[in-house]
């Protein structure tokens, strides 16, 4: 039986907030979505799949860790999705002001608004880049504007957004898409600058929301809403290590697991991705 972890990774020390450069903020929110349900379990199922990863990645050559990553288990409003933007939104700010970087760990991809608005009151010359399958850009659905369905038009309204591996996009949001901003995966999946454009069309200070169905599901199958298409894990990697290298990087999240009980994979690549990518802001990163 998988133990239950109470923070990321088997460390040899639980860190407190204040000697912890990260802070990962676990927002189990499941009220939107509408195909699979689940992803109110994907930030225990990623904490569990932590506990099997090595400290050291032999890949960059470092022990990212040892910069001390905060779990931080917080109770949010959950009782309307505006309840629950609202109180993400209040503890990123929180520690936002506290100097902390901020990983959010969801959940449905709704929880990014309130990150991705905290970060904007912080950081002027922000864009937010986005990996997905979906635009994610009604302006409401099923009632609400803090649907699941209308992350980045809400995004839109605080910072540049910049998509990537789109490949289901509804009518209504084509009037929200930027078309020098939007790189469908029928695009790039057989381009050889594709990463170099993007780069080109963020500024300074990037913060990145990682919604998993944007990878293909032949590696990452549980997610609420898969699609076929997706991006592949090293032009993935490979994409995210020139956005650290090459611009300012104020944080992340990583959502939309949505864990199944015969497929620890998904669960192991979600862990994995999380720590590849405060490994990349540790060596790579542009302070």
């Amino acid at each position: 039986m998988i133990k239950k972890m109470p923070y990321f990774l088997d460390t040899d020390k639980e860190y407190t907030l204040k000697e912890s450069k990260y802070v990962m903020m676990l927002v189990p929110y499941d009220g939107t979505s509408t195909f699979v349900k689940g992803a109110d379990k994907g930030p225990q199922a990623i904490l569990d799949a932590s506990d099997s990863l090595e400290l050291y990645d032999v890949q960059y050559n470092i022990e990212a860790c040892n910069a001390g990553i905060y779990t931080d288990h917080h109770s949010y409003d959950f009782t309307t999705p505006e309840a629950m933007v609202g109180s993400v939104y209040a503890r990123a700010a929180h520690f936002i002001e506290m100097g902390k970087f901020v990983v959010g760990v969801g959940g449905e991809h709704s929880i990014s608004a309130g990150i991705i608005r905290a970060m904007s009151e912080r950081h002027g010359d922000l864009t937010v880049l986005q990996i997905d399958a979906h635009a994610d850009l009604r302006d409401a659905y099923h009632g609400s504007p803090y649907n699941h369905a209308c992350v980045m038009r809400r995004a839109q309204e605080y910072a540049r957004v910049v998509q990537v591996g789109i490949r289901n996009v509804c009518r209504e949001e084509m009037g929200s898409i930027v078309p020098e901003n939007i790189f469908y995966a029928h695009q790039i999946h057989d381009s050889h600058d594709w990463i170099s454009r993007v780069v080109e069309r963020l500024t300074s200070q990037v913060y990145i929301t990682f919604d998993l169905d944007g990878l293909d599901p032949s590696i990452l199958p549980a997610t609420g809403t898969p699609l076929p298409g997706g991006l592949q894990w090293y032009p993935t990697l490979h994409l995210l290590e020139e956005v650290f290298r090459q611009r300012t990087v104020v944080g992340f999240d990583v959502v939309e697991l949505c864990p199944q009980p015969d497929d620890k994979a998904s669960d192991v690549l979600a862990a994995t991705l999380l720590y590849k990518m405060i490994s990349m802001k540790e060596i790579m990163g542009v302070r």
